[in-house]
């Protein structure tokens, strides 16, 4: 059986037990638009992504549905939540955790000139809401992706472009968690028969992804702003708190995730900080730090480890978990490679995209590649060669240093695109992925069979997610 039947399966057929006393168990809210009420579905009471969410967590919850389609966020909008019956039955229902999933129809050409109140008008929702008797847990979730810029006068564009970073904005101000239901769906198009609305399977998706959020065991989270005992500036990171200071002459930043998962896990990002960051978002949702300590351009060598080195340490002392989650985009992968190949016992796993793995493929372009000459001569100076010629025996790329990566154990996962016309994998992930497998190391290759070297990542990050959980032990 195909495995999304069988997810679907799960959630629409998984009993629900007994009634149970209603005052002994967690009420969850849901706040929304018409895919919250479960519109063009064939049986919202049962398909919809809040009753499916029952289904999923069993008696021990109690899951109402107050969605109500076309509603929008905007009080002058051309309908507002906030003038339905169901706004009034949220307000009386003594919830434990509100789910707001509102905006989509804010998008619409008829709501534009109110949108300068957005942020005023959700940020008052939240405020309501969280001053209920019951003092619930609220969250923000981001929009499902719209494939279409006028069906039902929705406009995808709009949503990804202003109406995102807006909600994003109201998260990282009001310090509310976020979901990411837009990169959830960034390659469901088929799940979403009139573009808009998901289908069963689609909701399925969405229920599973609360289900996964309400059950994970987090914690409350640390402010390290005060231990890092050097000036320390404060930015949004897609609605989480960024710390951004300088380590050792570099620029560093720690994101923190609003709840921190046991243990302290992180993704330590490489090089090209923010670009493509959808992974690290979907980690931040699931308690993981965010790190990046700036060691370009220095392709690796022994000065670059010598710093992260220092940072980790640095790290440590803070109550950072032992093994770090390394992420290598690009020449981001020489970084992470040659620091795992000297520090083994410190990673937990490595996620490469597009990976530079043989410097003399680039920026060399020794091979089939162009390379590149102005960081061919910052390569050469960093490694101390006074000529070009000096340089035809170097080992200090990743590709050379399969026995002390593979000594480390970790798993690793590349993302690759099969026409990658900067960091040709012919001459990089090909003969790296067989020499590791080789050499008994654990390494899987996900192919973008019309990829190029941008963009990097994939626009829904689940897959890497699931294997970072997963070496994590997440």
């Amino acid at each position: 059986m195909n495995i999304f039947f069988k997810l679907l399966f799960i959630c629409l057929f998984l009993g629900l037990g007994n009634e149970g006393d209603a005052q002994s168990k967690t009420r969850v809210v849901c706040v929304g638009n018409s895919i919250t009420f479960g519109s063009g579905l064939k049986d919202p009471a049962k398909e919809s992504y809040p009753a499916q969410l029952q289904a999923l967590l069993g008696p021990a919850y109690e899951v109402l549905n107050f969605g109500v389609s076309g509603a929008t966020m905007l009080k002058n909008g051309n309908k507002p939540y906030w003038k339905t019956p169901e706004y009034q039955q949220v307000l009386n229902s003594s919830p434990n955790l509100v789910f707001i999933k509102l905006g989509t129809n804010d998008s619409k050409q008829i709501n534009r000139a109110q949108m300068v109140n957005f942020v005023k008008d959700y940020k008052e929702m939240i405020h309501i809401f969280r001053g209920l008797t019951s003092r619930p847990r609220v969250v923000l979730l981001l929009p499902v992706k719209a494939f279409s810029d006028t069906q039902f006068g929705i406009s995808g564009t709009y949503l990804r472009d202003s109406l995102m970073p807006s909600v994003q904005k109201i998260a990282y101000e009001e310090d509310l968690e976020l979901i990411d239901l837009y990169s959830l769906f960034s390659d469901k198009e088929a799940l979403l028969a009139d573009k808009i609305h998901p289908n069963a399977l689609g909701d399925c998706f969405i229920a599973e992804r609360l289900k996964a959020f309400i059950l994970q065991p987090t914690k409350a989270g640390k402010d390290f702003s005060g231990q890092l005992k050097m000036e320390v500036k404060k930015n949004s990171f897609f609605g989480y708190e960024e710390l951004s200071f300088l380590f050792k002459g570099r620029k560093a930043k720690i994101v923190r995730p609003k709840l921190v998962a046991k243990g302290m896990p992180w993704i330590w990002r490489a090089r090209f900080y923010g670009h493509e960051p959808q992974t690290d978002i979907a980690l931040l949702e699931r308690g993981f730090h965010v790190v990046y300590c700036d060691v370009a351009e220095l392709f690796g060598n022994q000065e670059s480890i010598a710093i992260w080195n220092d940072f980790y340490a640095y790290l440590r002392k803070m109550g950072f978990a032992q093994k770090a989650v390394m992420e290598g985009m690009s020449r981001g992968g020489v970084y992470v490679y040659n620091w795992a190949a000297a520090n083994p016992e410190k990673v937990a796993c490595v996620y490469a995209d597009n990976p530079v793995l043989d410097l003399k493929s680039w920026p060399g372009g020794k091979g089939k590649g162009p390379g590149s000459k102005e960081n061919w001569a910052l390569f050469l100076k960093d490694y101390g060669f006074q000529e070009e010629s000096e340089a035809v025996g170097f080992k200090g790329s990743p590709i050379d240093q399969i026995a002390a990566i593979v000594k480390g154990k970790y798993p690793m996962l590349h993302v690759c695109g099969d026409l990658d016309e900067v960091v040709p994998m012919a001459e990089n992930s090909l003969p790296f992925v067989e020499k590791i497998k080789a050499a008994g190391g654990n390494i899987q290759l996900i192919h973008k069979p019309e990829g190029k070297h941008h963009p990097h990542s994939l626009p829904n990050p689940q897959s890497i997610v699931d294997f970072i959980l997963k070496a994590t032990g997440y």
